[in-house]
């Protein structure tokens, strides 16, 4: 399903594409870049800030293009500091961004290293048997302009708080991770272009290794990620260890079997020079023995990866549970014999509904029993 605005938003143009639209216009090239200065510098709400432009052709501007493609319906705040963002697109879909704060030792929250999870669909084709993100089905894609708006309501919210300088152009964040709502690679097009905007000179300017891209294993895609010159990291959602444990809770296990993802996760390692980390939801009884453990150690030393374990956070609706601690620190020391780097996520954000699209399966129920 695609999704046509009223007005398409400027937070989808590259450089390119805006000095080809501008020259069709009958303007110079350079003012592409005064335009891309206003928005990623000095973050402008509206074009008639661009003071450097004529008065016609912000007028233009104006009529073709909206800024911001989507609004900020509500914002909640957990008890350790994440706070999740719904956002409402043009035709009323829903969308989450999370921001997670990471204390540091020794410093205060202000000093907290700052971590984007941002969506790239309106729920999601995938039918991962744990996740709140698919419950209601895909919806359709994101545009470019749809995911880099969610860093700009991220920067806007900080800025509006004090804890941004609306004067600095270094961005109030330390970390991107395409791991909100839907299958990034599924929507790889625009995937890649909001990251090209992110990382642009001309565009936010954002380190691409502090980019990470997650997937849960479209092979043609991660080989065509691996081709991209842009240095961002990948994340593959593993979450089962054998065919025979992935297939039943991740159906796309049947399409790319580990025979196949293994190469291409390798290839990209290969081409991009950077370390890969592995996704592992612990369900009980599911995926956390110590068979698993034993077969994920070996993918994980084949890979040369990091292991990120991910006790299972609860799901209304879903009978998937989390094992308990002992359980989960079994599990955690069969990869340290093993000597495979790995870190247990501590959860974060249990009670303003964490996983990935509860929020929004809550607030769209709200809103049809209004």
């Amino acid at each position: 399903m695609r999704f046509q605005p009223s007005k398409p938003s400027i937070y989808g143009e590259t450089l390119t594409s805006l000095t080809e639209l501008l020259r069709e216009w009958g303007e110079p090239g350079f003012r592409a870049r005064q335009i891309l200065d206003w928005l990623y510098r000095k973050r402008v709400t509206t074009f008639e800030e661009m003071a450097n432009l004529p008065v016609k052709l912000r007028a233009r501007l104006e009529g073709h293009f909206c800024l911001l493609p989507n609004t900020r319906l509500l914002v909640k705040q957990a008890n350790d500091i994440t706070e999740k963002l719904l956002l409402q697109q043009e035709d009323q879909r829903l969308i989450e961004t999370v921001l997670i704060s990471y204390p540091q030792k020794g410093v205060g929250q202000e000093d907290s290293r700052r971590t984007i999870c941002v969506s790239s669909q309106v729920g999601c084709a995938y039918g991962c048997k744990f996740c709140a993100s698919g419950l209601a089905g895909w919806k359709r894609d994101l545009s470019a302009a749809e995911i880099v708006a969610q860093y700009l309501h991220i920067i806007r919210l900080e800025e509006g708080r004090g804890r941004a300088d609306p004067q600095s152009e270094v961005v109030p964040f330390d970390n991107v991770v395409y791991m909100g709502m839907g299958e990034p690679l599924a929507n790889c097009d625009a995937v890649l272009r909001s990251i090209h905007i992110l990382n642009a000179d001309w565009g936010l300017r954002f380190g691409a290794r502090r980019i990470t891209v997650s997937t849960s294993g479209l092979v043609p895609e991660i080989r065509r990620l691996a081709e991209d010159p842009i240095q961002f990291r990948l994340a593959i959602s593993l979450h089962g260890a054998t065919n025979e444990v992935r297939q039943q809770i991740m159906p796309i296990n049947r399409k790319y079997p580990l025979e196949e993802l293994l190469p291409a996760a390798e290839y990209f390692a290969q081409k991009h020079g950077r370390m890969l980390t592995l996704e592992f939801i612990l369900i009980e009884q599911v995926n956390d023995t110590f068979e698993q453990a034993t077969e994920l150690a070996k993918i994980a030393r084949r890979l040369h990866a990091h292991v990120n374990l991910i006790p299972y956070n609860k799901v209304e609706g879903l009978p998937w549970i989390r094992p308990g601690l002992g359980r989960q620190k079994a599990f955690a020391k069969v990869l340290a014999d093993e000597n495979v780097s790995f870190t247990i996520r501590k959860e974060k954000g249990h009670d303003i509904d964490a996983a990935c699209g509860q929020l929004r399966l809550k607030t769209e129920a709200e809103l049809l029993v209004d």
